[in-house]
């Protein structure tokens, strides 16, 4: 699978900026992709006030997604603020090339920023099937938590997108690294660059690591689009060789 990472300094709160930027960058993309993966909140950064910027799952944002998703017949991934129902979500979307949209509603909603008081949880993880792959699509402050992305459904690929800034991301890069390992699947981490609104600067490391947690993409620093294949049957054979998963523990989650 042949993927996209866009790590961008995202404009606070500005919509219509932010998404004619990932619009110029996904139409860039000259080489044929299977997949684009954007940060968290890529339509407006790490934001409290969803009240000024909220999206509906049928507005313009997700139209213009639709839209690319089948111009360059590729999938694309990321998260925006949602409001349905009267509620506020970070809503990851994974859009199809059909148009077709499966998502996940963050789970671990990051209480040193007052996320949960702002935001509802979701309360379902997420297995997209495309392609020939499984996919586990995550945000941010779910890194941390490793129960809830245990490889239970045999899935090939672990995604994270983030807004992870400066002063943690040694985190981040053990993080990622930790869930690559465990869960015997390749991860990618999408993470933004620049400063937000609350003067808290990011510096990306947006990466990619294989099953054994070697790195295939370095954490990077820099305002650009990153591009890796990822070879399936490699790491199948891997888990196959090794069975590490195999002794895993059961368990439910309440």
């Amino acid at each position: 699978m042949k993927i996209a990472l866009i790590q961008a300094p995202l404009i606070w709160e500005n919509r219509e900026e932010n998404r004619n930027y990932f619009k110029d960058k996904i139409n860039s993309i000259q080489e044929e992709i299977d997949l684009v993966v954007l940060p968290e909140m890529f339509l407006t950064g790490f934001t409290m006030h969803p009240e000024n910027v909220a999206e509906i799952m049928d507005g313009e944002t997700i139209l213009m997604l639709k839209s690319l998703a089948k111009s360059k017949n590729t999938a694309i991934a990321g998260s925006l603020i949602i409001r349905e129902n009267g509620k506020f979500y970070n809503r990851l979307v994974f859009i199809f090339p059909s148009g077709e949209i499966r998502n996940y509603d963050k789970r671990h909603l990051f209480s040193l920023a007052g996320e949960e008081k702002i935001y509802t949880s979701g309360n379902e993880k997420l297995i997209v099937e495309y392609k020939g792959w499984k996919i586990c699509p995550l945000i941010c402050y779910d890194l941390r938590f490793p129960v809830f992305s245990r490889n239970v459904e045999d899935y090939d690929l672990l995604i994270y997108v983030a807004n992870w800034p400066t002063q943690r991301i040694q985190a981040w890069d053990i993080l990622l690294k930790a869930r690559a390992v465990e869960n015997m699947c390749y991860t990618v981490g999408v993470n933004r660059i620049g400063e937000d609104g609350n003067n808290h600067p990011y510096s990306g490391h947006s990466q990619v690591v294989d099953f054994l947690g070697n790195y295939i993409i370095e954490p990077q620093t820099s305002e650009e689009i990153f591009i890796v294949d990822l070879d399936k049957n490699q790491m199948l054979e891997t888990r196959q060789k090794l069975g590490f998963l195999n002794d895993k523990d059961d368990f439910s989650l309440l």
